[in-house]
């Protein structure tokens, strides 16, 4: 397939799944699979690595308004700003994840790890989501619910240290999905659909800036996994890369925008029963192709 193909393809997918709490990794892998790409490709890792990025610089610009707000605020205590909150979560799951880095490269090839991962986690979502959709619709008021906080200025660091310590999982093992995880873990500590889906928003930009920053730095270097040597990048392999940054941040653009819209009123369901569905395909896949 004609490369320029293979990066407009990937970059859809890249920027589709990021933020969806279905496992953008898991998706990559299956994706440069069926396209026939060597996944130990010096060349292709990065363009991975590449396409992450352009999907996460939609963040900051399409919440822009949101952080400048929380940039200027000055009430309440440091420990419960905002911002804070986010730093505190990724700093929990920073250290963890880096010393877990060869563990992590060991397992982020592996459909079988990936398909798991999915399938569990997918019940995992759908049983929280099901726990909290009645309290959801009833509102803040509603009698007896575990919904304790309906915005991200109004967590606590408690809160965000859980979902920071949830985040771990996802680094571990791919497939799990950073999104689901943070998400799924905020609604069990609290948190509403809303607040959670933007709070694991906000948590991602220093976790996945951190995380392919460092990567990107290991491939140019050659010091990534094989010890292969440093990149040398043509016209043709620069405009594959370019192509697919350009891609991803478009269509990451309009999916946050498609996620914030649809989870206030259809919840998390949906995505948990695509997981359970794609799990279970990638197993079988992975079965009949030892």
């Amino acid at each position: 397939m004609n490369d320029y193909v293979v990066s407009v393809l990937l970059g859809v997918v890249e920027g589709l799944t990021e933020f969806l709490p279905v496992s953008s990794t898991a998706h990559l892998r299956i994706t440069e699979a069926l396209c026939g790409l060597d996944l130990h490709d010096p060349f292709w890792k990065m363009y991975s690595i590449v396409i992450q990025l352009g999907a996460i610089l939609c963040l900051p610009i399409y919440f822009r308004v949101r952080i400048l707000k929380f940039l200027g605020r000055r009430e309440g205590p440091l420990s419960s700003h905002p911002l804070v909150l986010v730093l505190a979560a990724f700093l929990v799951t920073a250290l963890p994840a880096f010393l877990l880095s060869k563990l992590i490269g060991k397992h982020l090839e592996s459909l079988f790890i990936m398909g798991g991962a999915l399938l569990l986690g997918g019940v995992v979502m759908g049983a929280v989501d099901l726990l909290k959709a009645s309290w959801e619709k009833s509102g803040p008021d509603a009698p007896g619910s575990t919904i304790r906080t309906w915005s991200m200025e109004a967590m606590s660091l408690a809160q965000a240290l859980w979902i920071g310590a949830c985040q771990i999982l996802s680094a571990v093992f791919p497939g799990t999905s950073r999104s689901m995880s943070t998400i799924a873990g905020g609604q069990l500590a609290g948190l509403s659909r809303a607040a959670a889906l933007e709070f694991s928003f906000f948590l991602s930009i220093p976790t996945m800036v951190a995380a392919t920053g460092y990567d990107l730095l290991k491939t140019l270097t050659g010091k990534g996994a094989g010890g292969a040597a440093p990149l040398h990048l043509d016209l043709h392999r620069w405009t594959v890369l370019a192509i697919g940054f350009v891609i991803s941040f478009i269509v990451a653009w309009f999916s946050v925008a498609g996620l914030m819209a649809w989870v206030r009123k259809g919840g998390f369901l949906l995505f948990a029963v695509y997981r359970i569905a794609v799990g279970v395909a990638v197993l079988a896949w992975a079965a009949s192709h030892r």
